[in-house]
């Protein structure tokens, strides 16, 4: 028996019957457990030198932005706060930021279980998000690479686009990610008619 279950486990097979495919596509899935670690230190320390070797990527100084190299994506949460996204194991990534922050000031604290990790990728992604996201999602404000805290419908997520087919993926706390999947599957849901003119 599993003794691990993700948020929307039970929503697997709702999720990917309202998948749209074609011009109009859209898909809905979740990546579950995925390692997610906050950090917290002075960007001009030696401590977040260390980090940045460590990670094998800078610490990202804008708002919006992010680093990736390897199995992780540094994601700016705020002038001393990034969210390290990581493939690797949780343990072992937490371990490697503490030894590298030694007893400078700042914090490294394994999240992962906060949060779970939804992907919203295809032609008309940005569209259904745009029914309930404030950002400006255009490619020319918003594009591959850039992350940044807002809601989605009611639910506040970090929103991060991965790429430009495009697609993105939504961090929403875990207690509020099966209304967030329900939300975006009755927002895809639209797709699978004919566009209106």
């Amino acid at each position: 028996m599993a003794l691990r279950t993700s948020p929307l486990a039970h929503l697997e097979e709702r999720m990917r019957a309202a998948g749209v495919t074609g011009a109009r596509g859209v898909a809905l899935t979740e990546w579950p457990f995925l390692t997610m670690v906050n950090l917290r230190v002075d960007p001009a320390s030696g401590a977040a030198d260390r980090i940045e070797k460590t990670l094998g990527a800078p610490l990202p100084r804008l708002c919006g932005h992010t680093s990736a190299s390897g199995p992780h994506t540094v994601v700016w949460l705020g002038p001393d706060e990034w969210l390290v996204l990581s493939q690797a194991d949780g343990t072992a990534v937490t371990a490697e930021l503490r030894q590298a922050l030694a007893t400078d000031p700042g914090s490294v604290v394994d999240v992962s279980a906060n949060r779970t990790t939804l992907e919203l990728s295809g032609p008309a992604a940005r569209q259904v998000l745009e029914k309930g996201c404030p950002l400006d999602l255009h490619p020319r404000a918003f594009g591959p690479g850039r992350a940044v805290s807002t809601t989605v419908g009611p639910v506040p997520v970090l929103l991060w686009q991965v790429d430009d087919r495009p697609a993105y993926r939504l961090f929403p706390r875990s207690s509020f990610a099966v209304y967030l999947a329900h939300w975006l599957i009755d927002a895809m849901s639209e797709y699978r008619g004919p566009e209106v003119p």
